[in-house]
Order: C-alpha cells, then structure tokens, then sequence
C-alpha cells in the first residue's frame, strides 16, 4: 500500500479493563444534554449572528434521508420502512423548503467544503431524484471546487443508473454498508447481501473513478466469533477499500424496540466481543490499513491517514474528517447541526417536519448553547480524540486559562492511565500512547463535567466504550 503503517498488538486485558459505559464525543456537550428550550427561535438568532461574522467558517452540509426498503434489526439510525414512492417525493419537496429557509440565512460567499447524505437509504431515491436534489443544492450553496461530496450506499437496492448518475454530478466518495458476510449473520440481522454484489458494486465505483471508496462493518452482531468475522476481514482486505468503519454493535432494545427480535443468547459475550476487535485491529493494520481511531481505518495515502500524521484530524458527527473548523448544517428529520457555538437537532418526525415548515419556522426540536467551560473542554476532548494529545500552550493561549490549574481535578483522574502505561502527563503535553488510542472514550471522559450527572440517571444513555 506504499508508506508503511503502525502496527498494532492489542491487549485485551486492557481493553477489559476499560469496558464501560461511555460517550463516542461525536458531540461535547453529548446529545443527552440538547433541551427543548433551545428551539428554532434560538437557532435562526444563532445562524443570523454567526453569518454577520468577517471570518464566518466554511459549511459542512448534511442532509438525511431516512427511507429504507427494509428494516435491519441491528439498526441505531432513525429511518422510516416505506414501500410508497409517493412518502419520498413529499418528504423530498419538504427538503427543498429546509434548504431555501435555511440557504437565504447565509452568506453566499461561504463556501461548502463538505456534503454528505446519510439514512436511512440515500440511494433508495431514484437516479432521476438524487439528480434533482443534487441540482437543487448546487443551486442553492456555493460549493468549493475541491469540495467532499459522498453518500452512503445499500449495494442491495442499486439500479444500473445509480452509480453513473452520482458519478456525473459530482459525488467522490461512496460508501458501502456490508457488516458481515457470513450468511447466518445476515439471516439473523435481517440483511441479506452476497458478498459477489458487494465485489461487484465497489468493482463498478473504481471503473467510474470515484476518490474513495469506503464500506461500514459492525461487529458484536449474533453468531459472530473471532474465527468467522477473520474470515469477512480478509475478504475485505481483498476487496482492498480505501477506508473502513468497523463499528461496535450496540444492543439497546429499551432504545430500539426492533432490537428484541435479536436472539440475545447468540450475541458474541463481552470477552469474545474484546478478542473480535483484537483481531480486527491487529489484521487490518498488518494488512497496511492505518488505524485512524476509534471505529476508523484508512490506507496511508488516504487523507484520513495524512491528516492523522499531520495532527490535523477533526470529529463531527459524521465521524473524523479533514475539514477542520467547518460548520455544520444539518437538513432533514433528527438531522444535527454542529455551529461554533450551538448544536441544533431537528425533529424526529415527518410529521412535525413538515408543521413547522408550512409555518416558515426551522424544524429544530431541541439544541445546546456551549458555555465558555465547554468550549474549552470540546476542544481538549477533539483534541485527545483525534490527534492523541493535548498541547497545554496552545489551550491556555486559545482560551487565557492556566491549564494545570483549570483541569487539577480532571488531571488527577489520568492517573490509573498513566499507571498502565496509556498516556503521558508531561510538564508541555498530554501524549496518548499507541495502546492508550483504543480506549480513547475512557480517556477522553477525565474532561466531561456533565458524567457525575449522566451516571445519576437511571436508564443507561451510552454504549460501552470498546
């Protein structure tokens, strides 16, 4: 693959160790603590003021679209099970009044750097509807000529003009669910796909000459064990994508109602869920994949791997990215947006979507004003999260706060990690160490003021961290 990677020998003791309950930080403050009373009023305030700035950021636009021809039972995503085109055509004229309310509150000269459609199904929409909403946006954004453009792809449900249509308008990443292939998984999460379409699809993308090709696994789904998912690993590593999602399966059917027809007895246990991301780890970077973070993997040239060398690397709620300091807007339903300093959520329902905006309002359901407290914590969190380390300096001269002083307490708790050799605490620096990069959440919540509270409440509100 060119440049050489780190290699990774993972220890699982410390990964049982650290297994526990815990924010991924896609957001800080986490959405648990996004409240009603920052509602649309407060966020049309927020995008008016932030537009007026001299220096406004470039945008990340995020659009959802959640319709799906069937329902995985693993599933996490809000997405709606339809079989009638015509729930997808009004929702996708509603999409249009979000982008014209949402497009004449900004300022034309800021560029969008970024565009990603999520589900749901993106491409359970026609090609003759991609194109459409794809023109729609270009005519109403400023794009950036180097601008990220990619969409999320179910290999199962794609017509012939699927692939050529996103080619041609613009679209230069692809990414391709796959999970597992072995079939008696596939039966039980209720997500047939053959492993010749999955070649097929990804064959076809490099023939069109897409950038970047990247396919989701999860692992922890029923009857997976360590031998079965290498075997889905290695033919992976043949298909040779160019980056790769392994997400942790989180099981939460008090959240999910659909989960429940989920064998539970055949889920993978805790000590064999830890030996599959073991070996997921250890045999994707021997194979030259650079381990970006958390579920992330990359080849060295990609510039996920670049921006990782460079200490570079951001996280949104996309997952990590190279766009740095981009602001995110997010359309569509429980769609998220990410500004400097307001999150926004939009509501979960096409229903209350679709109210609000006959009524000319933005469909915000609830959000979140940082204070200058998370401000400063958002940043150290992005920054052990992404570039595995913390320059005290470059906080205080930010923020005008003495480091040592401002995080004594939160210092104190780094101690178990400095003890099992996970991190440094250095009179310039905190330096996460290669082992200490797999229980980066953990890590990362020594600096989470809000976690006493979110431990108080009674239903669980995050997955376990590894």
């Amino acid at each position: 693959m060119g440049k050489t990677t780190e290699k990774f020998e993972v220890d699982l003791e410390i990964l049982k160790k650290y297994d526990r309950p815990g924010p991924r930080y896609t957001s800080y403050p986490t959405a648990p603590h996004f409240h009603r009373g920052f509602g649309p009023r407060e966020f049309y305030q927020e995008i008016v003021a932030s537009n007026q700035w001299s220096d406004a950021p470039d945008l990340s636009l995020y659009f959802h679209l959640p319709f799906c021809r069937t329902l995985c039972y693993y599933c996490g995503c809000n997405v709606v099970i339809t079989h009638n085109p015509h729930r997808i055509a009004e929702y996708l004229e509603y999409v249009k009044k979000e982008i014209r309310l949402i497009s004449r509150l900004l300022n034309p000269s800021r560029k969008v750097v970024q565009l990603h459609w999520g589900g749901g199904t993106p491409t359970y929409l026609s090609p003759k509807q991609i194109r459409d909403l794809f023109l729609f946006i270009n005519d109403h954004f400023n794009f950036a000529p180097d601008a990220e453009i990619s969409i999320e792809i179910d290999p199962r449900g794609l017509e012939k003009d699927h692939l050529p249509t996103l080619h041609r308008l613009g679209f230069n990443r692809v990414s391709f669910g796959v999970q597992d292939f072995h079939p008696r998984v596939q039966k039980a999460v209720n997500r047939i796909q053959p492993e010749t379409l999955t070649r097929e699809v990804v064959r076809r993308s490099r023939e069109l000459g897409f950038d970047s090709i990247n396919i989701d696994l999860i692992y922890g789904l029923p009857y997976q064990t360590v031998a079965s998912y290498r075997e889905t690993i290695d033919k992976i590593i043949d298909i040779s994508p160019d980056r790769l999602a392994v997400f942790n399966y989180a099981h939460v059917p008090w959240l999910k109602k659909h989960q429940r027809v989920i064998p539970e007895a055949a889920l993978p246990g805790a000590v064999e869920k830890l030996a599959i991301l073991k070996m997921v780890i250890e045999r994707l970077t021997d194979n030259g994949y650079v381990y970006i973070g958390m579920d992330h993997f990359a080849k060295p040239e990609d510039e996920l791997a670049q921006a990782l060398r460079d200490h570079t690397l951001y996280r949104n709620f996309q997952g990590y990215t190279t766009r740095a300091g981009a602001e995110v807007y997010a359309l569509g339903i429980t769609a998220i947006s990410q500004l400097n300093r307001v999150y926004a959520q939009n509501v979960k329902t096409t229903r209350e979507y679709y109210q609000l905006l006959d009524n000319g309002n933005i469909p915000t359901l609830v959000g979140y004003r940082l204070n200058k407290d998370d401000q400063i914590r958002r940043y150290v969190i992005t920054e052990l999260m992404c570039n595995s380390r913390v320059i005290k300096a470059e906080v205080e001269q930010r923020f005008g706060i003495d480091f040592d002083s401002y995080f004594r307490e939160s210092l104190q708790q780094l101690e178990e990690f400095i003890q099992d050799g996970l991190l440094s605490l250095l009179p310039e620096r905190i330096q996460i160490h290669q082992a200490g990069r797999l229980v980066i959440r953990n890590i990362a919540m020594a600096f989470d003021r809000y976690l006493k509270e979110d431990q108080r409440k009674t239903q669980p509100l995050y997955s376990r961290t590894v």
